[in-house]
């Protein structure tokens, strides 16, 4: 199996990853940080957009590659692969633009648990009907 599929939005989650990295660098450098994040407003939303982002992607692309290796829901994985596109950019703009919460940071939240919810249950529902 090729894993086609996860591949797509694994490289596009890849690419967001990279700006959000590069956007902590560019605030490291215009506050002097090198180390934490110096009680600064903007860098504090930046670290915290990419560590949200590190802490929710690997599992749910875990999840999207179990999911294509062990069914033909295409459509299905699309779907998913696209609602953790939109929920990691739209939380991560919500969370550097915004002061407390936004519609990004929600939309974005709820974006990001409707893939993890979705591909978990595909997957205990695949596995399971495949154990019994």
């Amino acid at each position: 199996m090729n894993l086609i599929i996860t591949g797509l939005y694994a490289s596009l989650l890849g690419l967001l990853f990279l700006l959000l990295s590069i956007y902590v660098i560019k605030q490291r450098r215009a506050n002097v940080v090198s180390l934490g994040d110096g009680d600064i407003d903007q860098l504090q939303k930046a670290t915290r957009a990419h560590g949200n982002f590190s802490e929710y992607v690997p599992i749910c692309l875990i999840l999207l590659a179990v999911a294509e290796m062990t069914s033909q829901a295409d459509i299905f994985l699309h779907a998913c692969g696209i609602l953790l596109v939109y929920g990691r950019s739209a939380h991560a703009y919500g969370l550097v633009t915004k002061s407390g919460p936004s519609w990004g940071r929600v939309s974005g939240m709820l974006a990001t648990f409707a893939c993890l919810l979705g591909l978990s249950l595909w997957n205990l529902f695949v596995v399971l009907t495949k154990l019994f």
